[in-house]
């Protein structure tokens, strides 16, 4: 932490430098976030629904076959609650979670029954102790954004599938499919660039992940046999505005880089956005926080 106690690392260092980060400050930044905020994806994540009830989570669990013995690597599994839906789905999947934070594999190994899955603290790029042609579904959930560099990724996954296997991530979405999402967006960046101005010129992760288009694309180029879909969605979530909007910003990366004082003018600017009335008195102000989703899903060509 840096002497204004937001979260500093070899990334936001750079930053300050006005230098570009490379790939090693990425890792840094990301190890220190889930470091010191281990399960804060989950927290928001798992609170947000969509129309017919699901969360994030739950939606991408869709595309994995209720079939005994199916092998499901979750990549990037943080705290595990893709992990704990699966299993409670069907106890009979193979499961796979791995992350390159111990912090985060610490919680997820929590969840789930003692044997019933296995964890490994790797990089993406590296998937060195799982076999070629081994796992059946690749899962990752709002993780792929910040993995640079990501050809190596997709490589890995490409190299573990079966020859059937299937492959789905959960990414941003457009945010202009999501009511005030693109305001909540601007508040933030914009009280962390009076701190950092560099920050938001360079992207966490390849910024193609970002773009339907040039996530379809992207992908294409690595699994030029298979079908490729991406599907937009959105989530949102409603409670007393001071919680929403604690949890809204809590799981954008750059409001981990605000000092407390600065965090909190930014928590009440955000909850005066998220408000759905101006009630006064003793009347708790309710709130709603919308966030736009894509889904990836990559399968097999019909023969």
């Amino acid at each position: 932490m840096n002497k204004n106690d937001g979260l500093n690392s070899a990334w936001t260092d750079s930053l300050t430098r006005n230098q570009q980060p490379d790939d090693t400050a990425l890792l840094s930044h990301l190890r220190t976030v889930h470091q010191h905020n281990a399960g804060f994806t989950e927290m928001c994540a798992s609170t947000c629904r969509d129309e017919e009830g699901r969360n994030s989570y739950e939606w991408l669990a869709e595309v994995v076959p209720s079939v005994n013995g199916t092998r499901v690597l979750d990549l990037a599994c943080g705290s595990g609650p893709l992990l704990e839906i699966l299993y409670d789905r069907n106890s009979n999947l193979q499961l796979t979670g791995v992350d390159m934070s111990p912090e985060e594999l610490a919680l997820a190994k929590t969840r789930l029954p003692k044997g019933v899955a296995q964890f490994f603290e790797l990089k993406a790029q590296d998937l060195n102790v799982i076999s070629d042609n081994s796992i059946d579904v690749v899962l990752c959930h709002w993780a792929l954004t910040l993995m640079n560099p990501i050809g190596p990724v997709l490589d890995e996954i490409r190299r573990v599938l079966s020859t059937e296997g299937r492959f789905a991530a959960l990414v941003d979405g457009p945010m202009s499919a999501a009511s005030r999402y693109t305001e909540v967006h601007d508040l933030i960046y914009k009280c962390v660039q009076a701190e950092l101005p560099s920050y938001g010129q360079v992207d966490l992760g390849d910024p193609r992940i970002r773009g339907t288009d040039s996530l379809n694309h992207l992908v294409s180029a690595t699994f030029p046999d298979a079908e490729v879909t991406v599907k937009t969605n959105v989530v949102s979530m409603e409670g007393p505005a001071t919680e929403v909007a604690e949890l809204a910003a809590g799981f954008f990366y750059a409001a981990f880089t605000l000092p407390t004082e600065v965090r909190r003018t930014m928590l009440l600017e955000l909850s005066d956005l998220l408000a759905l009335s101006n009630l006064g008195g003793d009347s708790v102000r309710q709130a709603r926080f919308s966030m736009p989703i894509n889904r990836l899903l990559v399968v097999p060509s019909p023969k």
